[in-house]
């Protein structure tokens, strides 16, 4: 059976609980076209076919996640001083390269860093000052930062539109949840689908073929976008239906947890072996928002990174000499407080650490301009950024999804080369 990968965020802050409750779904989104309908392509249709560019698979760990107690820089003994009870010891981590290491609920990744498929960039994330879940997760995904307002559209959307499309271009971004999180809006050929393996046409399946064909011919005249959207729908209807999910079987031994995120992964495994044209697909992991009783050895946080460390893993051993091309990044809001709280747990924070796995990726590092954890280098009591997560995303979006106007993808911004890519 498989278990839900978020927790009950009893142990949330209001906000991120308000959030919860209505779901990741930015407003400017909401004020778009009904999300169950795929958008008319606006890139060329096979303008970026046999081009050889990855689908990027994104994990959003949404909550702010405590990847101090994730990828644990043990090296810095204000760790110890700043968590004296919180801490991951040094001695139960699984050594990166001699300052950082991987706690011991996301051992499992040791295996991909090892044969260099995975690196980690510290210190990192979004300049924008704000602590807030809601602000943090709109100028993240607008990639909009300082700016006096939010912009409508995502940066992952405009990406979208500024490269062709692969193949038919019939579904080029597809979010595995009920809604599109704001990174897609404004996307073409995008929607949201929480479980592609159920994503067939509805109603009784022996009257299925007549009113499938009673719809198809009262839209096949609609005048666009209506028509064409609806043909579009009915076609990714057959597109996901041609694929046995139930009876996918992993590749190379790997085993996916029974759980939300591991049945995310699976399942993207097996539209990425059918050669479906996706170039994006998303994944909202939420519930990291750990103020009290964090648990990062026994505890919540625990069962969540081992989860998230299980699901990563079996999707990398499962995608090996599969001869698909992909990239995946995880990525949360914020990072959390140096200091640990009086309950147990952190609070919002700063500075976080992303995720970058994949054939292409230049795995067996953990890239960081560490500016320490003593109370002099901290940013208002938080690991201070010292790397642009755009920086990431620029160069994994140049080097292995084919991007080439980053002007248009990140306005106003100027990337730095990371080396996280081969």
């Amino acid at each position: 059976m498989r278990t839900q990968s978020t927790s009950k965020a009893h142990h949330a802050c209001d906000e991120y609980m308000t959030l919860s409750r209505r779901g990741f779904l930015g407003a400017a989104a909401a004020a778009s076209v009904p999300v169950w309908m795929p958008r008319v392509a606006l890139g060329a249709p096979g303008a970026g076919a046999g081009q050889g560019r990855d689908v990027l698979v994104f994990v959003f760990l949404r909550g702010g996640t405590d990847m101090l107690s994730a990828v644990v820089p043990y090296g810095d003994p204000a760790l110890y001083t700043a968590r004296p009870t919180l801490a991951v010891p040094a001695a139960q981590v699984t050594n990166l390269d001699g300052f950082f290491g991987l706690a011991p609920a996301l051992a499992p990744l040791h295996r991909a860093y090892v044969d260099q498929k995975l690196a980690f960039v510290h210190a990192a994330g979004s300049t924008d000052p704000t602590r807030s879940h809601f602000d943090a997760m709109a100028r993240i995904e607008t990639a909009t930062p300082n700016a006096p307002t939010v912009a409508f559209d995502g940066w992952l959307a405009r990406h979208l539109l500024n490269v062709g499309a692969l193949g038919t271009g019939l579904l080029r971004g597809l979010a595995l949840g009920d809604l599109l999180p704001r990174m897609l809006a404004g996307a073409p050929a995008s929607l949201p689908v929480a479980d592609p393996s159920s994503f067939g046409f509805p109603g009784d399946p022996l009257t299925a073929t007549a009113r499938r064909a009673t719809l198809a011919g009262m839209y096949a005249r609609a005048a666009p976008p209506i028509g064409p959207a609806a043909a579009n729908a009915l076609a990714t209807i057959d597109l996901l239906d041609a694929i046995d999910f139930p009876n996918y079987q992993p590749a190379n031994g790997a085993s996916y947890p029974a759980s939300d995120l591991g049945g995310a992964l699976a399942s993207t495994a097996a539209m990425l072996k059918h050669g479906l044209d996706l170039e994006a697909v998303t994944y909202d992991y939420g519930g990291w928002d750990h103020h009290a009783n964090m648990g990062p050895l026994t505890g919540q946080l625990a069962t969540m990174l081992n989860d998230l460390a299980l699901g990563l893993d079996a999707f990398e051993l499962d995608m090996r000499a599969s001869g698909a091309r992909w990239t995946l990044v995880v990525q949360s809001e914020f990072g959390r407080r140096v200091a640990q709280n009086g309950s147990l747990g952190t609070d919002h924070g700063h500075g976080s650490c992303l995720f970058a796995m994949g054939d292409g990726i230049a795995g067996g590092q953990v890239i960081a301009q560490w500016p320490g954890l003593a109370p002099g280098q901290l940013d208002q009591g938080d690991l201070a950024v010292t790397r642009d997560y755009r920086d990431v995303l620029a160069e994994i979006l140049v080097n292995r999804m084919g991007a080439t106007n980053l002007g248009a993808l990140f306005p106003g911004f100027t990337p730095t080369s990371v080396g996280v890519t081969i």
